[in-house]
């Protein structure tokens, strides 16, 4: 498996992935001009000088190296809710004079300038082991060679609770209070529209959730089913739920700090140990391994062994250095899998100190 940043030649699975997520999956919508101008726009975006972040997006695929099919996708918007504020729901609860709680969701725009991971997708034919932490990951990697291009703040809007016929219980019942729109259509829309469409959408509110449907209720920050796998890592990574909920859907958005992120913490710079060694399966613990690069990013995962005969060194055999692009004497990136892993013969460095050096 090599993790790449994304080119036009991947436009056709691309679109494939599209059509296979389905209702609901915004970011990824089955328009093949749209991802076309995604794709360019993610490409400008790996070959752009960045001091701050705007309005870059990092899009990646995860391509099978012996078949060269495209087996997933997944993303980093650098800066989001600047040019087209970010609208969700606030769940609040309140205390009445009687003494009686009340819940309600009220429209709010929140996260602005914060970076959105996004786009994340493992094809079902590729559901194999490790790939989809492969992909999750890997973007935390990315922000830790690269932390000037994106913000203190991380987020993720998680896909809400919808059928395989694209029905949503919590549109079901929002569409009667405000359009009578199907939940595909008005997914389609709002990824196309800018703010003011929303707005004129739906009212600000407040709504009280007891006057909502029951099937409406039991969804509110829940998440899609093929979507628990991605929330129980980023969960893992340090995210959490602050209350805000898609406006169609009602599924979480969740936060954390960039550098409180488990996988950016990580994150270590190391020195190659080239081709001398050969690494096997199993013998040792999961580990993705990365060049520094930008645009020339590449990412693979190995299993490691015990570290090289001097510190701070990870053997690599001449076939992933290849794979990565390294020449003798370029640092390797590298992110333990495993939670609790065997200590690497290394002196884990600090990612925002020593990763310029990979530059």
């Amino acid at each position: 498996m090599l993790i790449r940043p994304i080119t036009l030649r991947d436009l056709d699975p691309l679109y494939q992935i599209a059509v296979e997520s389905g209702p609901g999956f915004t970011s990824l919508m089955p328009d093949r001009d749209a991802l076309a101008q995604k794709i360019e726009h993610s490409m400008k975006s790996f070959e752009r000088r960045v001091d701050n972040p705007t309005n870059e997006q990092y899009l990646f695929v995860l391509e099978d190296e012996h078949s060269h099919e495209i087996m997933g996708t997944t993303g980093i918007q650098a800066s989001v809710g600047l040019d087209r504020p970010l609208h969700h729901f606030k769940r609040d609860r309140t205390i009445g004079p009687a003494g009686l709680a009340r819940e309600t969701l009220t429209r709010c725009e929140h996260y602005a300038g914060c970076t959105e991971i996004c786009s994340l997708y493992l094809r079902s034919d590729y559901r194999q082991a490790n790939a989809g932490k492969l992909l999750s990951k890997v973007r935390f990697l990315f922000m830790a060679l690269h932390p000037e291009r994106f913000a203190n703040t991380v987020i993720a809007e998680m896909r809400g609770v919808s059928d395989t016929h694209g029905h949503s219980p919590f549109w079901n019942w929002l569409r009667h209070q405000v359009v009578d729109l199907d939940f595909s259509t008005v997914t389609q829309l709002s990824a196309q529209s800018d703010a003011r469409f929303l707005e004129q959408l739906i009212p600000p509110g407040p709504f009280d959730i007891a006057d909502m449907t029951i099937e409406a209720q039991a969804v509110i920050g829940q998440v899609h089913p093929d979507t628990r796998p991605a929330l129980h890592l980023l969960k893992q990574e340090g995210f959490r739920h602050r209350g805000l909920v898609d406006l169609f859907d009602a599924g979480p958005t969740i936060e954390c700090a960039r550098d409180a992120i488990t996988s950016v913490r990580n994150s270590g710079l190391y020195r190659g140990l080239y081709g001398g060694t050969r690494i096997t399966a199993h013998t040792g613990f999961p580990l993705i391994v990365a060049n520094g690069q930008c645009s020339g990013f590449r990412a693979t995962i190995i299993d490691s062994l015990s570290g090289g005969d001097e510190p701070e060194q990870v053997p690599l055999p001449t076939g992933i250095q290849r794979k990565l692009g390294l020449k003798g004497g370029d640092p390797v990136c590298a992110l333990p899998l495993v939670k609790n892993r065997p200590t690497l013969n290394t002196s884990e460095m600090s990612a925002h100190q020593e990763f310029r050096h990979a530059q």
